[in-house]
């Protein structure tokens, strides 16, 4: 999971980069990645599940991906700050 808080000025940038990262995970499908973003004002989530059999996460080879995660210092009030989750719970969270 990453949580930040993007400047007030930067929210529709930052929008619109992560919509194009969700299109090019539509494009692609990448096999071993359950990815989703949540957006609270000007905060934002992203819950990332890395499902591939050597750990590698297939955000990194997006090019969407690496243009959104470039400057993302210069849009945020509050920096990225990633943590690893472990699941005790869920019900149909994320199912189709």
């Amino acid at each position: 999971m990453v949580r930040y808080r993007v400047k007030p000025d930067r929210v529709e940038e930052n929008l619109r980069l992560v919509e194009a990262v969700f299109a090019e995970l539509e494009a692609a499908r990448p096999d071993g990645l359950r990815y989703a973003s949540f957006r609270a004002g000007l905060e934002f989530v992203h819950v990332a599940i890395i499902e591939t059999p050597d750990g590698a996460n297939p955000l990194l080879a997006l090019a969407p991906f690496r243009a959104f995660t470039e400057a993302i210092g210069e849009r945020c009030d509050q920096p990225p700050e990633a943590r690893d989750l472990e699941q005790v719970g869920g019900y149909r969270i994320f199912a189709t």
